[in-house]
């Protein structure tokens, strides 16, 4: 029992270890992922906090230089649910499932992060059925991933702030990131976005009464797609940030990671296919090279920051 002693003693001084020298066995996952694909619905292919991460990955870690696809599709959700209403715009939700074995033998990903919820529960009370469905989809989505050799990061959905006089839908979502936490005790990786954004919400609501991270009460905006993106920096962070980076050069580079983002994103969900009748993308040849035209951007940006960089 002695050997336990000094990971014991190490894990209760962590907490007061300067940052430049946090450990965090998360980062080896990042570390050895060469394709990192974000799945998720609207809010993922919105893709804000995809381009918030991928930045803070480009510049404070330009050795590891990951691929990564962001493959969300609007309205999709992993419980398979889809309420009659929404057959006004013409079409039920489309499923996760009904593309995931495609998209994972087209893409090969060696990491996913996964931001499902906010339409799993098809806006309506918490209901055993309905949240019966959200667990299995989130499990046989785990085990897809993990049977062809990659590593699955799931994120709680973001906190839904729209008022309904009959009832609460952000209590499903609460319930929803809960029952997901804790399955940290069995091996998973959890983001707990939701628990973190209603916190940071109500002390927002403190100085505040009118404030709104979504003006719909579902899709953030741009301070919320930075708090998304923040927790997943958290999460695989081993050392601070780089400390004022050059402004002009930090800004222009999140509009490039921005336009590559897009042209790979449509190009491969067509490539792919899927049921949402939404904008084709641009064949991958042509999407690649405009990729490969922002690549040259993006690094000719981190050049200017890296150069510029303060001790």
């Amino acid at each position: 029992m002695k050997p336990a002693l000094p990971r014991l003693l190490l894990l209760t001084l962590l907490p007061f270890l300067p940052f430049g020298t946090r450990a965090n066995e998360n980062f080896e996952i990042l570390k050895n992922a060469k394709k990192i694909v974000f799945f998720g619905d609207s809010i993922t292919y919105g893709g804000e906090y995809v381009i918030f991460f991928e930045r803070w990955l480009t510049v404070n870690h330009p050795e590891l230089n990951p691929e990564v696809l962001n493959q969300g599709i609007p309205s999709e959700t992993v419980s398979g649910l889809s309420e009659p209403g929404h057959l006004r715009h013409g079409f039920a939700r489309p499923d996760l499932h009904e593309r995931l074995d495609r998209a994972l033998k087209a893409l090969k990903p060696d990491l996913i992060i996964a931001c499902y919820g906010i339409n799993c529960g098809i806006y309506m009370p918490l209901d055993d059925e309905r949240f019966t469905k959200y667990k299995e989809g989130v499990q046989r989505l785990k085990n897809k991933v993990e049977a062809q050799g990659g590593k699955i990061i799931f994120m709680t959905s973001p906190v839904y702030d729209r008022p309904n006089p009959k009832f609460d839908y952000d209590d499903v979502m609460a319930a929803y990131a809960k029952w997901l936490g804790s399955k940290r005790k069995d091996g998973w990786q959890v983001i707990d976005l939701h628990t973190v954004m209603k916190k940071a919400l109500a002390e927002k609501r403190e100085k505040d009464p009118k404030f709104k991270y979504s003006r719909d009460g579902v899709h953030p905006g741009a301070e919320g797609h930075e708090l998304m993106a923040q927790q997943i920096i958290d999460f695989f962070a081993v050392k601070p940030p780089l400390k004022d980076p050059h402004p002009n050069a930090y800004g222009r580079m999140m509009m490039f990671l921005r336009e590559r983002m897009r042209a790979k994103r449509d190009a491969w969900l067509t490539e792919i296919g899927h049921k949402r009748p939404m904008r084709k993308g641009k064949p991958l040849a042509e999407a690649n090279k405009i990729a490969d035209e922002n690549t040259e951007r993006i690094k000719q940006n981190l050049e200017t920051i890296l150069k510029n960089k303060k001790p």
